[in-house]
């Protein structure tokens, strides 16, 4: 399959008073034409900052890109001056944001925040902008369009903000997509209508979605290829029904066994004991080792090879080492 983006080795600092935090520390992963690719983990973990560093959004001071490699098709993003990412954003990768309400200005009407944009990409006359808005309102589902236009964010309920930024997001035809937690702040009817409008969206123009969530029940609905993230890293990456039932990493076990099932009923939801590491001074070992229960000696100590189980399906935990899986059997007799 074509790759329309490919990370490589990322790494994300930020200086503060208390030292540098390491927000991302080696990230790779690529993303196929046409295909959603989830990246979970909990808070704090570096998805967002991923994702902005994407967008070339990430603030500098304190932020910096401090290595690695973005490519998107031909272009080395990390190269690329301010100026030629603006004729990026928008138009070849959009984003859409946490908080809809803050992602739109509460002083221009709808209509002018749809138009701005498409006419400065596109170079187009007020009345193609207009006709195009009003096809990206119907297609996100906001009905009345023509009305719709007229108005301003406060008068839409939350759900309905969710669709303009969709709309907003995707009025350019961009060929890459980041939505980042798009149904966070969402109750779960609307949640489902936002999912089933990816979809459709998804079929309608072929758009690659990157999607930052928490929400596995989200990643169920509409992920191709799942990469569960700790502390920095890409620790499991395989398609949806590898992580959801093959998943090796006692993290991404973790991150399962603590969501509700309706098919065990009466039975306890098992959390992930201990915190996170210090991203101001993180281990040089696995990052999962002081919570994992299984860790072993070597997990302090040395960070895990990359496992390849399948053309899809990567790992990072020295409990795939075929030592290890000896040892483990030794165990069980």
């Amino acid at each position: 399959m074509e790759k329309i983006l490919e990370v490589k080795d990322l790494h994300v600092t930020f200086r503060t008073y208390g030292g540098t935090v390491k927000a991302v520390r080696g990230v790779n992963f690529h993303l196929n034409k046409g295909e959603t690719l989830a990246i979970v983990g909990e808070s704090g973990c570096g998805k967002s900052v991923t994702s902005n560093a994407i967008m070339r959004l990430i603030p500098d001071p304190p932020g910096k890109i401090s290595n690695g490699s973005i490519r998107f098709k031909e272009k080395e993003i990390t190269r690329l001056t301010e100026k030629q990412m603006r004729s990026i954003r928008g138009v070849d990768i959009s984003m859409i944001f946490q908080d809809p309400m803050t992602a739109l200005n509460p002083t221009l009407t709808i209509g002018t925040q749809l138009v701005e944009g498409l006419q400065q990409h596109r170079k187009i006359s007020a009345s193609e902008a207009k006709a195009k808005a009003l096809d990206m309102l119907e297609l996100v589902g906001i009905p009345n369009a023509v009305e719709r236009l007229k108005q301003y964010p406060h008068q839409f309920s939350g759900g309905m903000r969710q669709r303009i930024v969709i709309a907003m997001a995707l009025i350019c035809e961009p060929e890459l997509l980041i939505a980042d937690e798009p149904t966070t702040a969402l109750d779960v009817t609307i949640q489902a209508q936002i999912l089933e409008l990816f979809e459709k969206i998804q079929d309608a123009t072929g758009v690659s979605i990157i999607l930052i969530t928490h929400d596995l029940g989200v990643v169920a609905k509409i992920a191709d290829r799942v990469a569960v993230m700790y502390a920095g890293k890409i620790i499991e990456v395989g398609d949806k029904r590898e992580i959801f039932y093959e998943s090796q990493h006692p993290y991404t076990k973790g991150l399962l066994n603590s969501v509700p099932r309706l098919d065990l009923q009466g039975e306890k939801l098992t959390p992930i004991d201990g915190t996170p590491p210090d991203l101001f001074s993180p281990p040089e070992g696995c990052p999962f080792s002081a919570r994992c229960p299984f860790a072993m000696e070597v997990c302090d100590k040395v960070y895990p090879v990359t496992t390849v189980r399948s053309t899809s399906h990567e790992v990072d935990c020295w409990l795939q080492d075929e030592r290890a899986k000896q040892l483990l059997a030794t165990a069980e007799k």
